[in-house]
């Protein structure tokens, strides 16, 4: 069900914050917002802008309300095993998992020592991207960007191997740009907010700071926006590369991808919407137009989706791109113990370290609520249930 939250905001979230709410009538409230922004059902308080927001702008774009991990999103694949193949090797899950880490550098500032084969080949696919977007030194943006490519990070980010309604072994992963795409973002988050200061523009929160469309600052972002972004799709390729390695090495066999899903959560293109070209920047969200694959996870220890668009124009053809937290990171760790974390992955295979304690599902918001609310933006294909948990720290 949609509710009005102002003549610029409609929203599809049954739970949703004072403080939410109101940061997204700020946000909807900028005078180049066309024709209104959409809160998805997952929607929590962020940076600038709501994540879990879709937000479509003429003539100007605001750089943190694509947030800092540009392109971070989901991958997932379907392999040829069953829940009873895995069985049949006889050998704990840990192994499994074991496996996963050795091969993907994990937790803030790990990356990689050297270059991998398939690594090489999307890195320097990648300076070809820059040099076509007229980005001449990627490494002006991180230097060591390249070892960074093939890396999972920390927070909610996550390598997980799970069972479909039929047992059927999925593998899923979640990641964005590490640490180049974040520093892309700082930088034109700053640029905006000197233009901001230059031209005497105030503003009610300071990260609404825009780029006015024509400007060199706006086509300098927007390139190294489109540069991070496939960035980020290229790094979650290359994980996924490893991880199907690594469950290859634990069955004994090759993979077959017999279904493959890519899609960013955290982003912007440009799209057509009721009957305008306009700058979409989802964060938080996913592409949901008609017959389009999606991905939502649950939180850690929770079910995930496999999803498929609607097309339901009033939302920007867009759907949530997980449950959302309720609870900070912090208040997460004063709220719940250990004990609790760890009876909630009962039966699932996850290193055991109080790390992840703010990561517990009861940090989030029901996933269950957040799939009901978005019913009327994707059809369910497939439940995905977890069995392996990779996370870092």
């Amino acid at each position: 069900m949609t509710r009005h939250l102002s003549e610029s905001l409609i929203s599809w979230a049954s739970i949703l914050e004072d403080d939410t709410r109101d940061q997204a009538i700020r946000t909807s409230a900028m005078p180049f917002i066309y024709p209104h922004m959409a809160l998805m059902p997952d929607a929590h308080l962020g940076k600038g802008a709501t994540v879990g927001s879709v937000i479509p702008t003429r003539g100007a774009i605001i750089p943190a309300a694509v947030g800092v991990d540009i392109g971070c999103g989901m991958d997932a694949v379907l392999t040829q095993w069953t829940k009873d193949d895995v069985l049949a090797t006889g050998s704990p899950l840990s192994g499994l998992r074991e496996g996963i880490e050795a091969r993907v550098p994990l937790s803030a500032g790990v990356y990689n020592h050297a270059l991998t084969e398939t690594a090489s080949a999307r890195v320097d696919a990648l300076g070809e991207r820059a040099a076509a977007l007229e980005i001449p030194d990627p490494g002006s943006f991180a230097g060591n960007w390249a070892l960074q490519l093939g890396s999972l990070g920390s927070g909610n980010h996550f390598i997980e191997v799970s069972l479909d309604e039929q047992d059927r072994v999925w593998l899923f992963l979640h990641s964005g740009s590490r640490g180049v795409g974040n520093k892309i973002a700082t930088h034109h988050i700053k640029v905006a907010r000197d233009l901001m200061s230059r031209y005497f523009i105030r503003l009610e929160d300071p990260d609404l700071a825009y780029l006015v469309e024509g400007t060199d600052e706006f086509w300098a972002y927007i390139r190294a926006l489109r540069w991070a972004q496939e960035f980020a799709r290229q790094n979650r390729a290359e994980m996924m590369d490893r991880a199907v390695d690594a469950i290859a090495a634990f069955m004994g066999e090759d993979v077959e991808r017999r279904e493959a899903i890519s899609c960013h959560h955290n982003y912007t293109e440009q799209e057509n919407h009721f009957g305008k070209k306009v700058w979409l920047s989802r964060k938080g969200a996913i592409d949901a137009h008609e017959g389009v694959m999606g991905l939502i996870p649950g939180s850690m220890g929770t079910r995930s989706y496999v999803v498929e668009g609607k097309g339901n124009r009033v939302a920007l053809c867009s759907a949530p791109h997980g449950a959302g937290r309720e609870y900070s990171r912090s208040r997460a760790r004063r709220t719940f113990t250990f004990a609790q974390l760890e009876e909630a992955m009962e039966g699932i295979e996850y290193r055991r370290t109080e790390a992840f304690l703010d990561e517990i599902p009861a940090a989030y918001k029901d996933i269950d609520v957040v799939m009901a609310d978005a019913a009327d933006l994707v059809s369910v294909r497939h439940e995905l249930r977890q069995i392996v948990n990779v996370k870092g720290d």
